[in-house]
């Protein structure tokens, strides 16, 4: 048996345990416990409890890895927003005690006997998704995040095989199927690539779907963790880009990351100045936000991309600003898995990262507060090393 596959035997199948004063019972073990699954017991994370309390230390047991898991050691996780929108419950779907966490880098400690893609000591990274159908025609043409029977999503959702509840990457450790691992180039600077798993791709995926390229005028509305990479990553694909912000603050932030225009999207002036002149928008804004100043700004044929936000669009729409110029308003969500590692590649050949703020676990919930004010340029990343340093 290779290095780092999983160990042999080293429990029996079944044991007896007491089941009364007079009597035992047979209780059949169908997943042996083996020396490499023993150390995914014991793992140790930061996890909400409840929807009104701050997250605390926790200990839990990770599954016992089957065939086609990789088991992985973490080594930076990105903090997401929607971390903190889950934590809090404020879609009203979360599950309790739940450890966030889909933006995750670490290394490879074991892999399954049927597993090829992976080998002990590789660095990958797992992203928003850990699980889907494999079978339905979104997932057979690699697009997972659309999955027909929905993705699992890396925690918070119950796992296909064994109902346990998924648990993300705020944590020491995790074990996630091959197909949902993704292989990280040694180029790209391990702590600015966490967000890529979800800040990346959920602004690169829409931009590539609708095939931006030189030549074409993009707007990314929004500053944020989303904005910032849409910004890199729309400049990388060769288009002209402008930003739109509400803050004065940010105009020289933005020409520092090399956007070739500025838009105070307070200013009429300013929006009026550019009418008609967008191909696309790339809307990262993760709040409600009236888009029908920005909608006149889009050519005919234009498109204005929801990425940012999932509640209702408020105020309505007004349709003649759709039906007038044959406009299109469109959402997108995350990208799928080869995709991901598409857009790995991608940064690492334009050497393309996220800002970030590295923090250790036992700062999360400062990080919270801070994220939900703004106060952040652009992603918290979480050192879990150093967050649990080896004795």
């Amino acid at each position: 048996m290779s290095r780092g596959r999983l160990a042999p035997h080293t429990t029996p199948l079944f044991t007896l345990r007491p089941f009364s004063n007079k009597q035992s019972i047979l209780i059949i073990n169908p997943y042996p416990v083996t020396n490499k699954e023993r150390f995914m017991a014991n793992t140790q994370s930061y996890a909400a409890l409840s929807s009104t309390t701050p997250l605390e230390p926790f200990t839990f047991d990770r599954r016992i890895p089957r065939a086609d898991d990789v088991a992985i050691e973490i080594l930076y996780c990105g903090v997401c927003h929607s971390d903190l929108h889950f934590a809090r419950d404020d879609w009203g779907f979360s599950t309790f005690p739940v450890v966030p966490g889909h933006e995750i880098i670490g290394r490879v400690t074991a892999v399954g006997d049927k597993v090829e893609a992976f080998k002990p000591g590789q660095i990958v990274g797992v992203g928003c998704m850990v699980d889907s159908c494999q079978t339905c025609e979104a997932c057979k043409q690699g697009l997972e995040q659309y999955c027909l029977e929905g993705f699992t999503m890396t925690y918070g959702s119950p796992d296909r095989q064994d109902g346990t509840t998924t648990q993300g990457g705020y944590s020491t450790q995790i074990v996630v199927s091959e197909n949902f691992v993704v292989s990280v180039p040694e180029k790209l600077d391990f702590t600015t690539a966490a967000p890529i798993l979800c800040a990346g791709i959920t602004t690169y995926s829409p931009l590539k779907y609708h095939g931006v390229k030189a030549g074409h005028k993009v707007g990314v509305i929004g500053m944020g963790g989303l904005g910032h990479m849409g910004v890199k990553l729309a400049i990388a694909l060769g288009a002209e880009v402008t930003l739109f912000t509400r803050s004065e603050s940010k105009v020289e932030e933005a020409k520092r990351h090399g956007v070739h225009h500025v838009v105070v999207s307070t200013d009429d002036s300013q929006m009026e100045a550019y009418a008609g002149y967008f191909d696309y928008l790339l809307d990262t804004i993760p709040v409600a936000h009236d888009i029908n100043p920005y909608l006149n700004l889009l050519k005919f044929d234009g498109v204005h991309i929801l990425v940012g936000l999932i509640e209702p669009i408020e105020p309505t729409i007004n349709a003649a600003n759709l039906v007038m110029k044959r406009r299109v308003v469109a959402g997108s969500l995350i990208g799928g898995i080869a995709e991901t590692q598409e857009l790995l590649e991608f940064c690492a050949e334009h050497n393309i990262g996220c800002d970030v703020e590295v923090i250790t676990i036992n700062q999360i919930n400062e990080a919270f507060e801070r994220m939900q004010k703004g106060d952040v340029k652009y992603r918290f990343v979480i050192d879990m090393k150093k967050s649990y340093p080896e004795d």
